[in-house]
This record gives C-alpha cells, sequence and structure tokens, in this order.
C-alpha cells in the first residue's frame, strides 16, 4: 500500500541532545534499508559523531529521516584544513527527493564555514549508492572524483587524508575505495538499484558504477566536495526556481533561512 506523505520539518541536534529513544528509532529506520545494521554498532558509530539532522513528521514528530555529521581537522600538503564528514544516512522512500534535509545540512555547511574562514572546509562522504553521490556532483562544482577528472590533483589528496584518519585499514588506494569487508553494512534489495536505463540516460550514474563496481557488497566510494559561497547561492537559487511563479517571495521564506539561522 502507498504511503502518504506529510509535512516534515529537519532540524540539527548535537549529539549530547539525541535521546537514547531517537537513537533506536533511527536504528530502527536505518534497518529497514541496510543489511548487517546491529544496534550496538549503530549506537558506537553514533557516539563518534558531533550532531545529528533529523526529519520528522510535523504531525506526529516520527523520525521519517536522518544524516550523522562530525566535524575533523585535517592537514593536507602541510596545511591545516576543516572537514564535514557525513556518516549514516537514510530517510523513509515515500521523502525521497525531499528537500528539507537538504535544506538544513546547507544551513549545518554555512555555519561552520563562517567559523573560521582561514582554513578551506570540505564536504567528507563515502557513498554506497549512486544517489548520495548525486547530491554531491549536482550541489558543489568542485568534488571529487568528477566524471571528467577534474580537481583530482586538488581534492584527491583531501580523500586520502580523511580515510587514512578515520578508515586506514578500509583503504584501497589502488581503487580508489573502502573495502571493510564481509558483515558490513549493504543497501537492501531494491534500494538505489542501477539499471541499464539509468546509466543511459544519466552519464553520472554510470561513472559512479565505473568507480565503485561492487557497491552493492558494501563497498564505499569515498568522495569529496569544495565548500565555497558558490554552492550556497547555487542551492539558493534551485530552490528560488521550484518556487511557483505566482508565489510571492518574501524575507521569510525559509530558503532565506541559509543565512538568517546561520550563526
Amino acid at each position: 500500500m502507498t504511503q502518504t506523505t506529510r509535512k516534515v520539518k529537519a532540524v540539527y541536534r548535537p549529539l549530547n541532545e539525541v535521546s537514547i529513544v531517537d537513537a533506536g528509532k533511527m536504528h530502527e529506520l536505518f534497518s529497514q534499508y541496510y543489511h548487517n545494521a546491529p544496534f550496538d554498532v549503530f549506537l558506537s558509530d553514533l557516539r563518534k559523531k558531533d550532531g545529528v539532522i533529523l526529519l520528522r513528521e510535523q504531525q506526529g514528530k516520527n523520525i521519517v529521516g536522518f544524516s550523522t555529521m562530525q566535524i575533523m581537522e585535517l592537514e593536507v600538503g602541510g596545511r591545516k584544513v576543516r572537514g564535514l564528514f557525513s556518516g549514516d544516512t537514510v530517510s523513509e522512500r515515500r521523502y525521497w527527493g525531499n528537500r528539507a534535509m537538504l535544506s538544513c545540512f546547507a544551513r549545518q555547511l554555512l555555519r561552520f564555514r563562517l567559523q573560521d574562514l582561514t582554513k578551506p572546509l570540505y564536504w567528507l562522504l563515502i557513498s554506497k549508492g549512486f544517489k548520495t553521490y548525486l547530491i554531491l556532483t549536482n550541489n558543489f562544482p568542485k568534488h571529487y572524483p568528477h566524471i571528467d577528472g577534474q580537481f583530482d590533483q586538488q581534492l584527491a589528496p583531501v580523500v586520502d587524508a580523511y580515510c587514512e584518519k578515520l578508515f586506514p585499514a578500509a583503504f584501497d588506494r589502488e581503487h580508489r575505495v573502502l573495502q571493510f569487508g564481509e558483515g558490513y553494512q549493504k543497501l537492501k534489495g531494491d534500494v538505489a538499484e542501477i539499471t541499464p536505463e539509468m546509466k543511459l540516460a544519466n552519464p553520472k550514474i554510470r561513472y559512479f558504477e565505473e568507480q565503485n563496481p561492487t557497491w552493492r557488497d558494501g563497498t564505499e566510494l569515498p568522495c569529496v566536495g569544495q565548500v565555497t559561497f558558490s554552492v550556497f547561492w547555487a542551492i539558493l537559487r534551485k530552490a528560488l526556481a521550484q518556487l511557483k511563479p505566482k508565489r510571492e517571495i518574501s524575507l521569510r521564506l525559509p530558503l532565506l533561512g541559509l543565512l538568517g539561522r546561520a550563526r
């Protein structure tokens, strides 16, 4: 039976404001889409993070999506940089495509960007499915791996730095992927399945599978996007373009909260 969608709201919560009940609900949701996800492992990984974006239905406050986040300090080429690492991320299928979590994520990125303008900031992520990779490629002009090989020299060392820090035993430098072995989390059944038609229609999906051919087994593709102010402008323009032409644009629109809530 098709489930109806309800109005949802995404908010960022520091880890110390996430209750064990909410952690349990997050794990329950995560287990719907991933194999090999025992609660103790999920909780252990969550405790390493700094905060969580929670997507809740406004009616009933049910958690229908989340994304964990961790701030990191790295040294790349002798220079100190900052990274925002996205960990476990999932939402109920009926809310796929909803932009509430992305808007909240953008606000957090902007807040972290404004905290320290002296160091470069990067979005760090590992992708076992093409959907996460497309979020990167569609919103971050400077990203790696790039379908045209752009920014390899600039951004590949950032991937090396965070993979060596977070996943030294799993990082396969030759193939540029993370191999966690048997028993690691992997997507269930038809979640984010890639078809020949999809690869033909979208070269970025084809490229993702070329870079991570064993994604169905849980192999992760480490990626990075450079956080520049042009990223926020691009997200803002996309949000504006989705508004109906007859709708009045006021300063109180939630999308302008990208600036208003960054503090």
